[in-house]
């Protein structure tokens, strides 16, 4: 189905055409946006007069006279010095929205017309620890930006970047080694969450261990050249913990309601391969160079605080590779072989320095250019009621699945209490108490811009009332509610009915939808469509308050029209939440 024209853009049209028709030299933009004195305000007549060296409201009039009213556009009013109020007909209201409801699968979103290829790297989690509340805004962050790229008609390749390589494995592998009771559990079998708690242990003693035994450091360290050599013990006591963690993660991401494939999984240890050859291309290019031993990349506008410029090191001074060599190598195979046009890195805003400087490198080496572009989507701090990092009493991060363990009961306590008002089945407040935890979680995450700190507070999240994905939730369910009780009388537009303010409201929002969507992706703000569906809910309750629905005294047209409005209502905050990786349930 073709996509819908918005009413936004529809009037743009017309006042682009009517401005390009007063001044034809001019740079016909408007500047048309939605207003509470009218349905649109135009105020891009003020700069154009002042360019043509013209009365702006004698411009304005003229304009205005150039406008056809009476299928889109009802009246124009010229305000001020020059700015211009829009009234949109009713039946264009309806008209634009029925198109949009009949449109089931995407509500009138268009695709985009040149989608390229992005590669999203997130949710990266490390073999053997266990993952914390450090995880969780990589996780939903980049699943949301999953949902809504792929919507809009780009192609997107997903990329779990796990710490799977490196000293930390060598120490583990050796430790296990000199003490294998370790991990001994009488025989039983234990895999996913407790299997990753014994290894977290284990990684605990191995690190304690390393740092305060030189003896077992050397050993250690041996262990990491045998693995790099694929010597196969201890190979295959790596693997082992690859698998068991990557059992683990599966369970979180179950959790966290995310699909997570094994074949989006490539960790560090996937661009072994490459490591050699990448450092080769930066050094024969020039772009890198050998200092006191490492191979480094140097930049003029990075200093230390001591005046000096702070490399990006490649390679070691002892040969071994760095997390720089592994992040280029990931980029030129997304490049080259994935044919990637563009990079996107969910990752915490404390690494923005080094992804600058892999950015940068990659830029001199020709792998990032005009036609492929590379973004850190830098994310902000997790913190405590207190406005603090997010901490247990005892000062460690909060694990993941602690956390959402404790959402999902909260959130099944405040279902409860619903429940019986609803009639749910004990299985029914099962299911949507973790619906309800997990998009209350989710949504706090996905309603603060990424850039910016939050705090976690479970009790305002799984709130009934206020900006929550609960509101929401009630809202859809509510709406659901109303269509079983609609009997025979079925949802049915009637673009012919004048339309009361909170009508007008109500489908004036709706028609954004589309271009909230675009933007959101465009510009990867999941934020913009949470504040989107916040704003729709709210507009719902105004409807509600304002505009009977099943009433006796409505006219069957009345009734159909306002089914109408509340089901594709309905469909636009379930698509909406969709897009964040949110359920929302039929009955609540």
């Amino acid at each position: 189905m073709a996509p819908v024209t918005s009413l936004t853009d529809l009037v743009h049209q017309r006042l682009a055409n009517a401005l390009s028709a007063t001044l034809p030299e001019a740079d016909a933009d408007p500047l048309l946006r939605r207003s509470d004195r009218a349905d649109f305000q135009a105020n891009g007549i003020l700069a154009l007069a002042k360019k043509a060296k013209a009365n702006p409201r004698e411009l304005a009039t003229q304009v205005v006279s150039r406008i056809t009213t009476g299928d889109v556009i009802q009246d124009v009013e010229v305000s001020g010095p020059g700015f211009l109020n829009i009234t949109i007909t009713d039946r264009a209201i309806t008209e634009n929205l029925a198109a949009r409801y009949a449109d089931a699968a995407r509500l009138g979103v268009p695709v985009a017309e040149h989608p390229g290829t992005t590669v999203i790297d997130y949710a990266q989690p490390n073999v053997a620890k266990e993952m914390h509340v450090g995880h969780l805004r990589s996780a939903v962050i980049g699943d949301a930006l999953v949902q809504l790229l792929e919507f809009t008609g780009e192609s997107v390749v997903r990329r779990h970047h796990i710490g799977d390589w490196g000293t930390q494995f060598g120490m583990l592998i050796q430790y296990l080694d000199e003490h294998p009771g370790e991990l001994d559990h009488g025989g039983a079998q234990v895999t996913g969450e407790e299997a990753m708690s014994n290894l977290d242990r284990l990684y605990k003693a191995a690190r304690k261990l390393f740092d305060s035994d030189e003896e077992f450091k050397t050993r250690a360290r041996r262990r990491v050249v045998d693995l790099q050599a694929g010597e196969p013990k201890t190979l295959a006591a790596w693997q082992k913990f690859v698998d068991e963690s990557k059992i683990y993660f599966f369970s979180v991401f179950e959790k966290l309601d995310m699909e997570i494939r094994d074949a989006d999984i490539v960790g560090e240890s996937g661009y072994n391969d490459m490591l050699d050859e990448t450092c080769r291309l930066l050094e024969e290019s020039g772009v890198a160079e050998i200092s006191d031993g490492a191979l480094c990349v140097f930049f003029d506008d990075i200093k230390g605080p001591d005046g000096n410029r702070t490399p990006l090191i490649v390679r070691k001074s002892d040969g071994g590779y760095g997390y720089a060599a592994t992040d280029l190598s990931a980029i030129r195979d997304r490049v080259f072989n994935l044919k990637a046009t563009s990079l996107l890195y969910v990752v915490d805003v404390r690494q923005s320095l080094h992804f600058k400087m892999v950015f940068e490198t990659a830029r001199r080496a020709g792998w990032l250019n005009d036609d492929v572009s590379a973004y850190q989507l830098a994310f902000g701090t997790i913190l405590g009621k207190d406005g603090k990092p997010f901490k247990t009493r005892e000062g460690v991060s909060v694990k993941l699945e602690d956390l959402l363990d404790e959402a999902v009961q909260r959130a099944t306590a405040v279902v409860r209490e619903k429940a019986e008002k609803v009639g749910l089945t004990e299985e029914e407040i099962v299911e949507n108490g973790r619906y309800v935890g997990i998009g209350a979680v989710k949504y706090a995450d996905l309603s603060t811009s990424a850039v910016r700190d939050y705090k976690f507070d479970l009790d305002q999240m799984v709130s009934l009332s206020g900006d929550t994905s609960v509101y929401l939730q009630y809202a859809y369910a509510r709406i659901q509610s109303i269509l079983r009780k609609a009997g025979e009388a079925r949802p049915v537009a009637h673009p012919e009915l004048e339309l009361a303010g909170a009508e007008r409201a109500l489908g004036l929002h709706l028609d954004q939808f589309s271009e909230v969507v675009a933007d959101a992706a465009k510009e990867y703000a999941p934020h913009k469509l949470t504040a989107y569906l916040y704003q729709l809910a709210s507009a719902l309750t105004t409807f509600y308050d304002q505009c009977h629905v099943l009433s006796p005294d409505n006219a069957p047209e009345v009734v159909e029209n306002r089914l109408f409005l509340v089901d594709l209502t309905a469909r636009t905050l379930h698509k909406g939440m969709a897009l964040l990786g949110i359920r929302t349930p039929e009955r609540l």
